[in-house]
């Protein structure tokens, strides 16, 4: 009897079934890393706009309000360094209503894909919230 060379049906589904396996437990992991390093962009970003805030302040005598037609936004962008409101395709950065000269709470908004993963903010104490997303 001569013997035939090759894979079985049985072995190719066997591989088959391995390979899906693999990938339900890697996809998973993959998106939760790529989510937590986006997010690693909107601290920075929000850390930047405290430290603008806090330069402001020492010139100023009080934090950057909406006044004279700008944004307080737009006035720590153009004169202190924060960065762009659109930190990434991922998240973008504004001010909480009802900031005043004596306190701000900035919040990196999600947008896109990232949108699941919840608002962050910081205040003029460098309050952290939610204090779980700013620890990993």
């Amino acid at each position: 009897m001569k013997q035939e060379k090759g894979i079985t049906l049985i072995e190719l589904l066997i591989v088959i079934v391995i390979v899906g396996i693999l990938a339900a437990v890697s996809v998973p992991l993959y998106t939760g890393y790529m989510q937590r390093a986006r997010r690693s962009d909107a601290k920075v970003a929000l850390e930047q706009v405290r430290a603008a805030q806090e330069m402001w302040r020492a010139e100023n005598g009080a934090y950057a309000t909406d006044a004279g037609g700008n944004t307080a936004e737009t006035r720590l962008i153009s004169t202190m360094g924060a960065p762009a409101t659109t930190i990434s395709p991922y998240y973008t950065w504004d001010f909480v209503a009802g900031h005043d000269a004596n306190t701000f709470t900035a919040q990196a908004i999600p947008t896109g894909s990232q949108v699941g993963d919840g608002t962050l903010t910081i205040d003029q104490d460098g309050d952290k919230q939610p204090p779980d997303k700013w620890t990993k």
